[in-house]
């Protein structure tokens, strides 16, 4: 059995936490067992872990995402990149191709499709080992989990089993996309199950209808004409379109944590940052990522969240509309998450003569580097705050610490490795200043030293 985890999407329901370089399941806004925080993603390959399916496991994402994973969860994890962004469909054609072309995984092989961000107990994890099983007993072209509904749901698509089935799975008569409540109703009392986004299938299977598609199976190709592909759920691609689907039914919790009124529900605590609440302040909740404080008097009901992308103060029933309501807003990260630590924006300036001045503070962790790389369009003056660390500039070596400055010529050659846990300032300036004006040689220190001549300074 081999797990693709689907790792996409911006999280706009929780903006402004959330943005397109850090998605909600990277949000370290829940609690593990040692009460230290941790995000969806860490949650879920841990769960995998304990199952015993890590091992088997492979995550897919789109570049602007890879990072924040390898920060995460480390660079063991294997990671397959999307070319761009474009939807289910694509993405699993892709990782199922990478299975079948590069790693040779044999088309007996059951292949399995869950989101990155579930929240579910662990014996969830348990049900997908049951799948492998199901497949082999029924020859069924696809196998699905539907968990037990709870309430009449609009936000969810439901499974209608059909009528008389008893025993560990059912077959799928129909599906029906986010009905109105009525509706809702209508199918929890024909036993419909919540459709949670779990799928699982032969390689050989999969293979046999991206064949029927026209799609030729081999993974440089594919990522050579990604665009080319449908842009498409894997659902109305492929799911909907199949007449030998069963399901399995999950009895436990599942939760879609993807709004800010069913995250707060799993939150360890009522106040995460800086923030102050008084005792009529009932159900509230205070996520503040910024160094100034939040108060909150006499409001129950509330999310008050605060980022340096912005701030949200929204009554939790409302908070599903967010999406709707941000749509217009537009502005470039100013958190980032990255494989060495992370960035924050503290200002932006363009000058009436064209100029453009961009300020971060930047993090990089205890033992970790930035990639040998250099830029066209901008210079770089970095001021040291704290820590210590090794550079390497055009070939020249030095030792840096607290209070150095260091002055970066555009299309200068460069890079940094922490030694201790490094921040330094860092201001940009150039004719315009873009993200995509980085362009790297080398990325590991190791790999750094090994490759290039170095002098010391």
């Amino acid at each position: 059995m081999k797990i693709i985890l689907l790792s996409g999407g911006s999280g706009k329901r929780l903006w402004p936490l959330s943005n397109d370089s850090r998605s909600k399941q990277f949000l370290k806004v829940l609690k593990n067992e040692e009460g230290q925080a941790e995000s969806m993603v860490q949650r879920v390959w841990k769960q995998l872990s304990a199952a015993g399916l890590s091992q088997e496991a492979f995550i897919t994402t789109n570049r602007g995402q890879y990072e924040s994973i390898v920060s995460q969860l480390g660079p063991e994890v294997p990671v397959i990149i999307e070319p761009s962004s474009r939807d289910t469909f694509p993405a699993v054609s892709l990782a199922a191709t990478y299975l079948h072309s590069e790693l040779r995984v044999s088309g007996d092989e059951t292949i399995v499709i869950l989101p990155v961000d579930p929240y579910v107990e662990n014996e969830f994890y348990h049900k997908i080992k049951e799948l492998d099983f199901l497949l082999e007993r029924t020859k069924a072209h696809l196998a699905l989990i539907g968990v037990t509904p709870t309430f009449p749901s609009e936000k969810y698509g439901y499974i209608v089993p059909s009528l008389g089935q008893e025993g560990p799975y059912s077959w799928v008569d129909s599906f029906v996309e986010k009905p109105n409540m009525q509706k809702a109703e209508q199918l929890i009392s024909q036993n419909a199950l919540w459709n949670c986004g779990i799928f699982s299938f032969k390689l050989g299977t999969f293979m046999e209808i991206l064949e029927s598609k026209g799609i030729v199976a081999d993974f440089d190709l594919m990522k050579k004409n990604y665009s080319e592909l449908p842009k498409i759920s894997l659902d109305y691609e492929v799911v909907e379109k199949l007449s030998q689907v069963i399901v399995t039914e999950y009895k436990g919790t599942w939760k879609d944590l993807g709004t800010w009124n069913t995250l707060s529900e799993e939150m360890g605590n009522s106040i995460l940052g800086q923030g102050l609440m008084d005792e009529e302040s009932k159900n509230t909740h205070i996520v503040n990522e910024l160094e100034i404080p939040v108060v909150v008097l006499g409001c129950s009901n509330l999310v008050v969240a605060v980022s340096p992308d912005g701030v949200l103060v929204t009554e939790k029933s409302a908070s599903p509309k967010l999406k709707e309501i941000i749509k217009e807003i537009d502005g470039r990260p100013m958190f980032v998450e990255r494989r060495w630590g992370w960035y924050r924006v503290l200002d932006y300036v363009s000058y009436p003569d064209g100029k453009e001045v961009l300020t971060k503070r930047v993090h990089i962790n205890k033992g970790k580097n930035l990639s040998y790389h250099y830029h066209k369009c901008r210079t770089e003056v970095w001021s040291v705050l704290s820590g210590k660390g090794h550079l390497i500039l055009d070939g020249v070596y030095s030792t840096i610490q607290a209070g150095d400055i260091i002055n970066i010529p555009a299309g200068a050659v460069h890079s940094i490795y922490s030694e201790e846990e490094l921040e330094f300032i860092e201001i940009q300036k150039g004719p315009f200043i873009r993200e995509d004006d980085v362009y790297r040689l080398l990325m590991e220190w190791e790999e750094i030293i090994n490759n290039i001549q170095v002098s010391k300074l």
